[in-house]
């Protein structure tokens, strides 16, 4: 029993495996065999890396798919990249051309390839494009990676490589973060070298840094090329190298760099991701690169990442037992990818026809190529791949017009033990910035901290600046200017027993003041612009055009910073005052002013007269309302009150008699006012009429114009066209040339063949003043100019060094002491700036004193008028209210214009209103408060009345005042 068992569970276990055998064998009947090529260099370790990660992708692809009807089918061709290596330039450019093609041809019409992957390199995949597109079959490339393949707009050709154009930006970044202007790009003289440089350039340009030079290297250069041209490299001052090649060659550079010491301390390495993706196949050399920094595609480490570079790892082993610690790359990674990508497209695409059919390929100039035959099935692949995306070995992958989308580059500062690379900063697409481990910044902004700690080449912490005088280099050749007049800011003497010049001067002093103060020698020699004979070669802009031709590495002098110039040259930051001024002769006008009828009147401006005869008005408008009711003098006709009230505001001095405080408070403060005004005129006066008072002859530039008068300006001076385009005509225009020609011109005036005016730059204009400074003054600027500044080539970091070391020259005072050295004043001489301004005392000399006077007055006049009004609101509201507003109104302003009776200056027993007539009675002793003031019937009817008051019989509820007074005016 047990026994049959046995059998039984032995046959049920060969029928399930006869089953299971059967199941396969069926299903792989019904797949699909889809042919793909594969182009790469198995010559080289990193193509047979390549297969291995692709054939590695379909394993994966289909264990995770069994289902999937079709199965790619690889088909490899050897590229044999050192084929033609040896030949020359043009003869390897056909020769690879005939064999790419050949290859491909071989795939596509033999083979019947629906899609290929590869080639490798740039220039290979520029041939293979060309016959992808004729025969539409998808070119995949996963490790060409130059911008220029994208100018061939082929449908078919698919980039799945970062392009290089991307990560200019980052290296831009790199650049601007530390503050460098010059660089020079080393690249591989060839498609995969140059298709970059454009791109490159146009970033640098973007971040105010420039390319003097570039380095080029053939792809075949030997170690002594490469030594010739690096030495050429050092005796250029720029000292930032970028390094775009691949790592075979790049290997050649860097080992001939550390040889002849260029990895030491100063210097600036940064590679694109071509060296950096490729960093551990360059075990041999990264010795030689301590302190280098690259650019590298990241790549996230997931656990799918680190499982496949195990599985990976042994499998390559087992193939090649020969090649040892042989690492990944970012390439391997997409190539693994790509793999993924096609298997995907191809089952997208199903079961459709895979026939081709014959085409014309008159184009093409290969015999070969007659049979090219065009696939209907690769149109279909190319749309698949065009939607194709999934989370890959190198991240996501999605594509943007058959381009792989842009992805975050790691920068690694190449240091440590067995020169492994560290992490310093990354690049980001998003924000398009320079971000580090612990914060994000903007590299843009100053002094901006945008990547982690580095160690430069040679072990250094600190930065370095970019750019060093070369120990075997010459000197700095500095042209000078050569003129004959104001040798004090550049004078040229040349002396006889050296064969040579002698430069000094105020421009000369401060430029080799600044030098003294940068952080290392700075070698140069003065060459004077000048012919053999001594005289000057030329303007001011020549000699500037000079520095822009190469003849000159700057102009030191008085060479002034104009728009015009800036075109060609950059100008370090001006070292003296900025402006074209005017220097004119300087008149006494004491003599005239004697004799002018209106003198009285210039001590004090039209405004202040104004304020003064203002406030008389005002004062006397509140001194009549403070006394006209208590103060016998203010009463009388209206015109009389009126005139006596402008007497008394205009005669405070010798008339002050005030009844009420609140008018002697005013009184007090107005007659202070005055007799500081009165002090002051006084003083100005006898100023005026005794002191000597110089003026400029002419202060306005115009003035001379409308008049016709001469003008001078120094010869070869672009003032000279300032004034033509001012509106000066030629005629009246008369070159100078030094200050003792322009003393003599201006002291024989317009009239008698000299000028009226000089118009020249403050510098200039300053010293000659400062020598005639008792005969003429400055009036302006008149037109605005930069100044004086040293003109250095486009780019040059000594811009930037010597603008700090001038702005250190005038916060130390050295500038202060260079200028007092060359440009003297004398002592006797007053300062004659042209500030003339006018001597009349203006309203901003008293406005304190007027407006305490104003807000005494008013606080006054607020104060009297608020206590009659409440002495008297029993006429303005009374308690009944039959009578209109208008009347009790009017009732007001004549008890207002009327003698309060109550003042003790009417206590007498009989008083006559000379105005009205009216006869009052006082009773003596009697209290203020039961004397009304005078009726408002007078007020109404304007006839004598008598006031009576007697408050004590008067009802609560009326008023009999103002009850008799309507009363009154009813009857009549």
């Amino acid at each position: 029993m047990e026994n049959r068992k046995r059998r039984i569970s032995i046959n049920l276990v060969l029928l399930s495996w006869i089953f299971m055998v059967a199941a396969i064998a069926a299903e792989n009947t019904s797949t699909i065999p889809v042919n793909v090529g594969v182009v790469v260099d198995l010559d080289e370790v990193s193509g047979k890396m390549y297969l291995s990660c692709i054939e590695m992708a379909l394993s994966d692809f289909y264990a995770s798919h069994t289902q999937y009807k079709t199965r790619v089918v690889l088909n490899t061709s050897n590229s044999h990249e050192d084929v033609v290596g040896a030949a020359d330039a043009g003869i390897s450019q056909k020769l690879s051309g005939l064999f790419y093609n050949e290859t491909a041809l071989d795939l596509i019409t033999n083979v019947e390839v629906k899609a290929i992957l590869g080639p490798m390199t740039s220039m290979q995949a520029t041939f293979v494009v060309k016959l992808g597109e004729k025969a539409h079959v998808p070119i995949i490339s996963f490790s060409a990676t130059s911008p220029s393949l994208t100018s061939l707009q082929s449908s078919y050709f698919f980039q799945f490589a970062q392009n290089d154009s991307t990560q200019v930006k980052a290296i831009s970044g790199i650049v601007q973060n530390f503050g460098w202007r010059r660089v020079v790009p080393i690249y591989v003289d060839n498609m995969y070298g140059e298709g970059i440089m454009p791109f490159l350039i146009d970033a640098l340009l973007e971040v105010d840094a420039h390319v003097p030079y570039r380095s080029v290297i053939s792809q075949s250069a030997t170690d002594d090329q490469i030594e010739i041209e690096l030495y050429e490299l050092m005796t250029m001052q720029t000292r930032v190298f970028i390094v775009h090649m691949m790592p075979k060659l790049a290997s050649q550079l860097f080992a001939k760099a550390k040889e002849i010491g260029m990895m030491n301390k100063g210097f600036v390495w940064i590679t694109t991701n071509g060296i950096g993706d490729r960093l551990k196949a360059m075990e041999s050399v990264l010795n030689s690169m301590q302190g280098v920094l690259c650019v590298e595609t990241d790549v996230s480490d997931t656990f799918k990442l680190r499982d496949f570079k195990t599985r990976w790892k042994r499998q390559f082993q087992q193939e090649n037992p020969e090649i040892i610690d042989v690492e990944l790359d970012a390439f391997g990674y997409r190539a693994y990818d790509a793999a993924f990508a096609i298997a995907m497209a191809v089952e997208k695409v199903g079961n459709a026809s895979f026939g081709s059919q014959k085409g014309n390929a008159s184009s093409f100039n290969s015999t070969d190529l007659g049979s090219l035959k065009v696939s209907q099935y690769g149109s279909n692949v190319s749309n698949a791949l065009s939607l194709t995306s999934f989370r890959g070995l190198a991240g996501n992958f999605s594509l943007v017009d058959r381009q792989l989308q842009l992805s975050t580059f790691k920068i690694v500062n190449v240091n440590g033990n067995g020169g492994r690379g560290r992490a310093v900063g990354y690049w980001t697409p998003e924000n398009g910035r320079l971000v580090n481990s612990t914060n994000s910044c903007n590299v843009s902004a100053f002094n901006c901290d945008a990547l982690g700690p580095i160690i430069w080449p040679g072990e250094s912490l600190s930065v370095p600046k970019g750019w060093e005088i070369p120990e075997n280099g010459t000197k700095l050749r500095i042209g000078v200017p050569v003129r004959d007049g104001f040798s004090e800011f550049v004078k040229v003497t040349p002396n006889l027993r050296t064969n040579t010049s002698d430069v000094t001067g105020f421009s000369i002093d401060v430029f080799k003041a600044a030098v003294d103060l940068l952080p290392y020698a700075l070698p140069y020699e003065l060459i004077p612009y000048a012919y053999p004979n001594g005289s000057s070669a030329g303007t001011y802009n020549d000699l500037i055009y000079q520095v822009y031709l190469g003849k000159f590495d700057a102009v030191v002098g008085d060479a002034t910073i104009r728009a015009n110039r800036t075109l060609y040259v950059d100008f370090a930051m001006p070292y003296t005052e900025s402006g074209v001024v005017m220097v004119v002769p300087i008149i006494d006008s004491t003599h005239s002013r004697t004799k002018n009828a209106w003198v009285f009147l210039q001590p004090l401006t039209w405004g202040l007269w104004m304020t003064i005869l203002c406030f008389f008005i005002f004062i006397g408008f509140v001194i009549w309302v403070l006394e006209h009711r208590i103060n016998e003098d203010f009463r009388g006709p209206p015109s009389y009150q009126v005139g006596t009230s402008f007497w008394f505001s205009f005669s405070t001095i010798v008339f002050s008699q005030m009844v009420s405080n609140l008018g002697r408070f005013v009184m007090i403060i107005w007659v202070f006012v005055v007799l500081i005004v009165t002090q002051s005129y006084t003083a100005n006066l006898a100023s005026l009429l005794t002191v000597q008072q110089l003026r400029p002859a002419v202060d306005d530039l115009n003035v001379l114009l409308r008049n016709g008068e001469k003008v001078g300006y120094m010869k070869d001076a672009f003032v000279y066209d300032l004034l033509i385009q001012r509106g000066f005509d030629d005629s009246k225009l008369k070159a100078c040339g030094s200050m003792e020609e322009i003393d003599d011109a201006l002291s024989k005036g317009s009239a008698n063949g000299g000028i009226a005016a000089i118009v020249h730059e403050t510098p200039y204009m300053k010293l000659f003043v400062a020598k005639y400074c008792s005969k003429y003054t400055m009036i302006g600027p008149i037109f605005k100019t930069d100044g004086f500044g040293f003109a250095f080539p486009k780019g040059s970091p000594l811009v930037s060094e010597i603008t700090q070391a001038i702005l250190n020259l005038t916060d130390d005072g050295l500038m202060g002491m260079i200028e007092d050295k060359w440009i003297k004043k004398d002592s006797n001489c007053k300062n004659s700036t042209g500030n003339f301004s006018s001597t009349a005392l203006g309203l901003e000399s008293f406005w304190g004193l007027f407006l305490i006077a104003g807000i005494a007055s008013i606080f006054a006049l607020i104060t009297s008028v608020t206590s009659f009004l409440y002495e008297h609101k029993h006429v303005l509201m009374p308690p009944d209210s039959g009578t209109s507003k208008w009347k009790r109104i009017r009732a007001m302003f004549e008890i207002f214009n009327k003698r309060e009776l109550s003042s003790h200056t009417f206590r007498s027993s009989r008083h006559t209103d000379s105005y009205t007539g009216t006869r009052h009675h006082e009773v003596k002793g009697s209290s203020p408060n039961h004397n009304w003031p005078e009726s408002p019937q007078s007020c109404i009817n304007h006839a004598d009345t008598v006031s009576v008051s007697s408050r004590g019989q008067a009802s609560p509820e009326t008023n009999p005042t103002l009850e008799l007074a309507i009363t009154v005016q009813e009857t009549h």
